[in-house]
């Protein structure tokens, strides 16, 4: 039987516990969707158990780390590895983002942030993927943002926080080789520290508001390392 599921995301997950704990609540009352933490199966499992807060670790090992659905079902998720490997290693799989499933959701509670003027930044990971970035766009409508776009947004960015300028771990490229091998020329290069801040110090010089928006984790590392006041889209759909 075909359904819809929720990655939760272990990288996400250990950067934003509490934030994925309400959203693993909310995926699961609201739609009643199953669970699962990874994209792949049996990938150190035991080490990001570990690495979870102690508070959170328990929550974590109720989830099931993986399980394989059958085709015709939707992978919902809001982390672009997660979808990047769907896309190349499961294509019989459908694909959503957390965005647009919100967007399902017909008495979603928005917050209301009066007129307030906020960058949008898309990210490399899945700079193609219109229908994300789209929905994206119409949740911070609705929630009463003004949207101030930059000039390498949607399929032209290039951005994806100083990650691209490390290397990326080795089964990225053997899962997904269109997205992390192929389409990643000249990316994923050692940098030192202080080269990383300094690429990411320069690109937020661009962003012409305080305040700006991504929807990767990797995306926000790098806007924060960079100087800006930068948030994650779940933080302030749920926080």
């Amino acid at each position: 039987m075909t359904q819809k599921f929720y990655i939760a995301s272990c990288v996400f997950t250990e950067e934003y516990p509490a934030l994925s704990f309400k959203i693993k609540n909310y995926v699961s009352e609201k739609f009643n969707l199953p669970v699962i933490r990874c994209c792949v199966a049996n990938y150190k499992v035991e080490e990001f158990e570990n690495r979870m807060p102690e508070n959170f670790r328990a929550y974590w090992q109720s989830i099931k780390h993986y399980e394989k659905f059958s085709a015709g079902s939707t992978m919902v998720s809001l982390c672009h590895n997660c979808a990047a490997i769907f896309e190349e290693r499961h294509p019989e799989i459908l694909r959503q983002s957390l965005w647009e499933l919100i967007l399902e959701d017909e008495n979603f509670k928005y917050p209301n942030y009066g007129g307030e003027k906020i960058t949008v930044q898309d990210c490399w990971r899945q700079k193609e993927n219109f229908s994300e970035q789209n929905a994206v766009r119409e949740l911070l409508r609705r929630m009463n943002f003004e949207i101030v776009e930059l000039e390498e947004n949607f399929e032209r960015t290039k951005f994806c926080g100083y990650s691209l300028y490390q290397p990326q771990p080795p089964r990225n490229p053997k899962l997904a080789p269109k997205r992390f091998l192929h389409g990643a020329q000249g990316l994923f290069k050692e940098h030192s520290q202080q080269e990383k801040e300094n690429l990411m110090r320069e690109y937020c010089a661009k962003i012409p508001t305080e305040k700006v928006v991504a929807y990767c984790h990797y995306c926000v590392r790098g806007l924060k390392l960079g100087g800006k006041n930068a948030f994650h889209l779940a933080q302030i759909l749920f926080d």
